[in-house]
């Protein structure tokens, strides 16, 4: 039994081939064989996953240059791609709301500095623009009006149900101020709507928050008041009293008295010139620079008392009034009207104009209302009304308000339609003497013989406010940062004009243009030559011969000169000429395919 175990056992190993015995120095070089060909094997791996991976990217390039996916394959880490790549587009009439100017056309290829300069400003304009639109999303609030119900009229709804109606810091900015001792009052409001300033015509004058009713100051000049209006902060302001003019600051402590500015009638403060325009009764258009304290401008306009006056905020251009029916236009700039527009058969009464610069609206002795283009000095509307307009006030969306001796009525739309109806109106308890919205409020102020009356106006200021440049709700340290930027960027005098679109046009006007210009405005020609005299000699030789012997030789000397010249240049012609006949006799040697069929 062990033998056939055995036997069993050998076959079987037998049956096996058995691996022959090998060597240490063996094993370790089959070993490094082994090793090196897997490392290869990696290697050859890695360089044909990287070649995948370029030639992934590279289509993925050449997908975003055709227009293809904009992300090139990205996805989100959620798995899913963008439904909405890039940014979001903007509609077309939001950007033409904030296109500034037409793209301007590149100069030529070999001006490549000047080249690079306009297509990178063009990049940012266009940047700023879209910008712009954008943000025009984040401001929601929006002008709203006052809008009746069926058959009723909106100028029926008296003032006491609008302030039931709305809520309680809307209402509380309807209030009369009881002030019957020192009226009629004028007033003016500041650049932020914040503050209120008043002047009565025996004196009076008060500073107030009128938001929160906080008093800042108050006095008696004890002369009488014609006008009153705030500097470029409500920290300082001017009073135009019966003799001269006068600077206080919120305290009530008197800077300044002007002796210059005698018998002022009537003031307009140019924010962005820092500038005070000031009307008299002798007829004197006079400009302050407040921000040194001097005379810029002082115009004789020869037409008596000036007691009607406004400005343009769009150009800064000072509008006035006459007794003749005539409104002139002024600039600092020179000495006589820019513009005469006849308006009015009788006196021009009261004149106003829009902040965009595109209306004014004037009434006059005659009882019209005119609405008149100012870029064309064309009359669009014309209304007539019973007792005349006595002052006008136009609002930050065009609502205007008219002051008919103690009735106020506020017109919606005066230069687009041909208005039947007043908006809204209102009566209040004296003579109206001043009227004034006020910026970014739906408020109207109503200066009067009693007082002062504030109303509400649904829709007549502007919601939106620019914080950089009157901010309503500025502190201390903003407002001195602000005064100094606005200092910094103050705007010259002799920047005033009618276009301000001039400024940044080129003038191409010619040498030959200029030099005129020069010789009419001197009055002589700075570039001509003096005429020769002789100077006086001794031992007779400045006799009479020999003097004109002098000027013939210097007058032959001049002419030389012109000869030479001239023949200079004749002769340049000729050898252009010459070098122009020696091409093309070149070219017409040159043999050609056509000249076998010649004769």
């Amino acid at each position: 039994m062990a033998s056939a175990g055995e036997a069993t056992l050998e076959d079987s190993h037998v049956g096996k081939k058995k691996k022959p015995s090998s060597r240490y120095w063996q094993e370790t070089q089959e070993d490094g064989k082994s090793e090196s060909q897997s490392k290869s094997q990696n290697d050859g791996e890695k360089s044909k996953r990287a070649l995948q991976q370029k030639e992934k990217r590279m289509q993925g390039a050449k997908k975003r240059k055709h227009g293809g996916d904009p992300r090139g394959g990205k996805k989100l880490i959620s798995g899913k791609s963008d439904p909405f790549p890039g940014p979001a587009p903007v509609p077309e009439e939001r950007l033409k709301k904030f296109r500034r100017k037409e793209k301007s056309k590149l100069p030529p290829r070999h001006r490549h500095k000047l080249r690079e300069v306009v297509a990178q400003s063009e990049v940012v304009s266009e940047m700023a623009q879209k910008q712009a639109a954008r943000f025009d999303l984040l401001l929601p609030e929006d002008a709203g009006f006052l809008e009746g119900d069926e058959d009723e009229d909106t100028c029926t709804i008296s003032q006491d149900d609008i302030a039931d109606a709305v809520d309680i810091t809307s209402g509380a900015k309807y209030f009369n101020l009881n002030l019957s001792q020192f009226g009629p009052y004028r007033l003016d409001y500041s650049k932020t709507g914040r503050h209120l300033l008043l002047g009565g015509r025996r004196g009076h004058v008060a500073c107030l928050d009128w938001q929160s009713k906080q008093l800042m100051c108050e006095i008696n000049v004890m002369e009488s008041v014609n006008d009153v209006k705030w500097l470029h902060s409500e920290h300082m302001y001017a009073v135009a009293q019966k003799k001269w003019l006068y600077i206080y600051d919120s305290n009530g402590i008197e800077l300044h008295c002007i002796r210059k500015f005698n018998d002022v009638l009537r003031m307009q403060f140019l924010p962005y010139h820092f500038l005070l325009a000031t009307a008299s009764a002798t007829g004197f258009l006079q400009y302050l620079d407040v921000s040194v304290g001097k005379e810029v401008a002082a115009i004789c306009t020869k037409a008596g008392r000036l007691d009607v006056m406004c400005q343009n905020p769009q150009n800064a251009i000072i509008h006035l009034g006459h007794s003749n029916g005539t409104v002139t236009l002024w600039s600092p700039n020179q000495k006589e009207a820019l513009v005469k527009m006849l308006c009015h058969q009788g006196g021009v009464r009261s004149v106003t104009a829009d902040k965009t610069g595109t209306y004014m609206v004037t009434s006059g002795m005659d009882k019209k209302l005119k609405v008149y283009d100012i870029r064309a000095f064309k009359p669009l509307q014309s209304y007539f009304l019973p007792a005349g307009a006595s002052s006008l006030s136009l609002s930050q969306r065009g609502l205007l308000s008219a002051a008919t001796g103690d009735i106020v009525q506020v017109y919606r739309d005066v230069w687009s339609t041909a208005v039947t109806k007043p908006y809204m109106a209102h009566r209040v308890r004296g003579t109206v003497w001043g009227l004034h919205f006020c910026p970014f409020e739906d408020v109207l102020g109503v200066g009067h013989g009693e007082g002062f009356t504030s109303m509400l106006v649904p829709g007549a200021g502007e919601p939106n406010f620019d914080g950089l440049d009157a901010n309503p709700y500025r502190s201390a340290k903003q407002r001195q940062e602000w005064e100094v930027k606005a200092l910094l960027e103050k705007i010259q005098p002799d920047l005033i004009s009618l276009d301000p679109g001039q400024l940044g046009q080129v003038d191409q006007a010619s040498y030959e243009q200029r030099h005129q210009d020069r010789v009419q405005a001197l009055g002589f020609d700075p570039l001509a030559k003096e005429k020769f005299t002789p100077r006086l000699k001794t031992k007779g030789r400045s006799s009479s011969g020999k003097v004109e012997k002098r000027k013939k030789q210097v007058a032959h000397e001049d002419q030389r000169d012109v000869i030479r010249t001239a023949v200079e240049d004749k002769m340049k012609i000729e050898k252009e000429r010459k070098e122009r006949e020696k091409k093309e006799k070149a070219l017409s040697g040159q043999r050609s395919a056509l000249d076998r069929f010649k004769k």
